[in-house]
């Protein structure tokens, strides 16, 4: 697989919520404690079926070069063969995010 098709699954933690977004370049960036995603991809609007979900993915990154999602808020990172379909679904279960930040005030110094 060519580094210009290499396709990233992406799920994160955001106000109470799962995310999982699909995107063409992740990085660790350059804000500490932060990951970098790049590229967004959304499935092309070929088919007359409209997911509600997608759809209001779309809408919430429309317009965003790039986006930092806190490093502990990051579940999985995945390459991918082919995109699949974007979703929010209720953070239910035994998925739970760190309780405080890693890079907050006073770690690591004296």
């Amino acid at each position: 697989m060519a580094y210009s098709e290499r396709i990233y699954r992406v799920i994160f933690h955001n106000q109470g919520k799962i995310y999982e977004i699909y995107a063409r370049n992740i990085s660790d960036g350059g804000l500490l404690g932060f990951v970098e995603i790049e590229e967004l991809t959304f499935g092309e609007r070929t088919q007359v079926v409209v997911d509600p979900a997608e759809e209001k993915l779309k809408n919430e990154f429309e317009g965003v070069k790039r986006t930092y999602v806190p490093m502990h808020s990051i579940v999985r990172v995945d390459e991918v063969e082919k995109e699949g379909a974007p979703r929010i679904s209720d953070a239910d279960g035994n998925v739970t995010p760190f309780p405080t930040s890693v890079y907050g005030p006073g770690r690591g110094t004296d």
